[in-house]
């Protein structure tokens, strides 16, 4: 059982080179230890210090991105609302020269219309005027000096009897 129980010349070495060590350690291993820590702990420190400026950069970069959204919607509806201005305005305009083209083309079918019935009553007075020179001619039986002051005759008696109508 003598593992069990050390002798004093052991336990005196065992402390001597427990103190020496502890010396050593002190004078040369621990300072660099503790600086080497204290610069850990003041990376990790800066660490955290960055990450917290990281998330206020992060907490500010989401409301601008909210802000710039939002803008964009304001300007994407103050867009859409003139587009349809634009829209309604194009269309009014169209109308508007539809209109004046539809009112050229019925004051052309005016016109138009107006020449086809001034012919259309020219050609009933010439032929009212030939059958009236028939009649006349064949009551008559009698021929006069000529055709065109017969035509004169009976332009004059028509022209008369529109008067009086």
């Amino acid at each position: 059982m003598e593992l069990f129980k050390p002798e004093f010349g052991l336990i005196f070495w065992m402390f001597f080179v427990f103190v020496v060590m502890f010396v050593i350690l002190a004078k040369y291993a621990w300072p660099v230890i503790i600086k080497n820590l204290d610069e850990r702990a003041e990376f990790i420190d800066k660490g955290v210090e960055y990450s917290r400026d990281a998330k206020k950069e992060l907490d500010n970069a989401a409301a601008n991105a909210q802000l710039i959204l939002a803008e964009a919607q304001k300007q994407q509806l103050e867009t859409l609302q003139e587009a349809s201005v634009l829209k309604n305005k194009i269309i009014e305009e169209a109308k508007h020269a539809a209109a004046i083209e539809a009112q050229k083309v019925i004051d052309a079918a005016a016109v138009s219309i107006e020449q086809s019935r001034r012919e259309a009553e020219m050609q009933l007075r010439k032929q009212v005027s030939a059958l009236s020179l028939e009649i006349v001619e064949r009551l008559m039986r009698k021929d006069l000096s000529n055709n065109k002051a017969q035509i004169e005759l009976i332009d004059k008696l028509l022209d008369e009897m529109e008067i009086k109508n």
